[in-house]
């Protein structure tokens, strides 16, 4: 009875959360990721593709790690069916958000088809903590708008600067991506599964590098979480 009641405490404080608290942990988030759309449009401008082409990248794909993928693998070669191909691969986590979101924000029908578009890992980790369906939508749009808005300003900012430097190999900036990627990606491994998993696509996507056409590592590298999963319940059933 005790646990009952503190767990109903903390519900009620928790449905008391401000809106301003709300708006702030958001355009935190917003602010935050839609700063490294910058490494994005280095890293696209580097790899061949045209300011026009960066910036449609953003405006109509908004998805950091497909958009990542699709100009690694161009830049090292690949056909670009494949690289395209582990873009989407990439982006198919957002309609499982998509899912889970529709639940959460019940948002009018008119408006769904616009809020599809910033259904992604910061949005819904946003809206998805939130205690009630008002903040849940608070959450959702304005870290949706924030960081749909930063992220195509620094997409042309970066673009526009690679191109006034050159050669972006020769700065390094190259790495900017991928770097970005990682830095985003690390705080979120917190398990011995999920490090598992991380440890596992790396090896397979840098492994099959040099032998696979640029963009099918990528993809390959997915298969780590089934086969991780797979391994982990093998492993239960014979402890059983």
């Amino acid at each position: 009875m005790t646990e009952e009641t503190a767990l109903a405490d903390i519900r009620a404080d928790d449905g008391d959360k401000p809106d301003t608290a709300v708006v702030r942990d958001a355009l935190g988030v917003g602010v935050a990721v839609g700063l490294s759309g910058f490494a994005f449009g280095v890293t696209s401008a580097g790899s061949g593709l045209s300011l026009a082409q960066t910036c449609l990248l953003s405006l109509l794909v908004f998805t950091g790690a497909s958009q990542f993928a699709l100009v690694g693998a161009l830049a090292g070669g690949g056909n670009p069916v494949t690289a395209a191909a582990g873009a989407l691969f990439l982006g198919v986590r957002n309609a499982f958000y998509g899912l889970r979101l529709s639940q959460v924000l019940a948002l009018p029908r008119a408006v769904r088809p616009f809020a599809a578009q910033w259904v992604i890992d910061e949005t819904a980790a946003v809206a998805l903590a939130q205690p009630t369906r008002r903040t849940a939508r608070i959450g959702f749009a304005v870290t949706g708008l924030s960081l749909y808005v930063l992220w195509n300003v620094t997409t042309l900012l970066g673009a526009l600067g690679a191109e006034a430097i050159g050669d972006t190999d020769a700065w390094g900036l190259d790495a900017a991506g991928p770097a970005v990627f990682l830095a985003l990606l690390a705080p979120m491994l917190r398990t011995g599964t999920e490090r598992t998993v991380a440890g596992l696509a790396v090896v397979l996507g840098l492994g099959l590098l040099p032998v696979l056409p640029a963009g099918v590592p990528v993809l390959v590298a997915a298969l780590a979480a089934p086969a991780v999963l797979w391994a982990r319940g093998r492993r239960g059933t014979g402890d059983r």
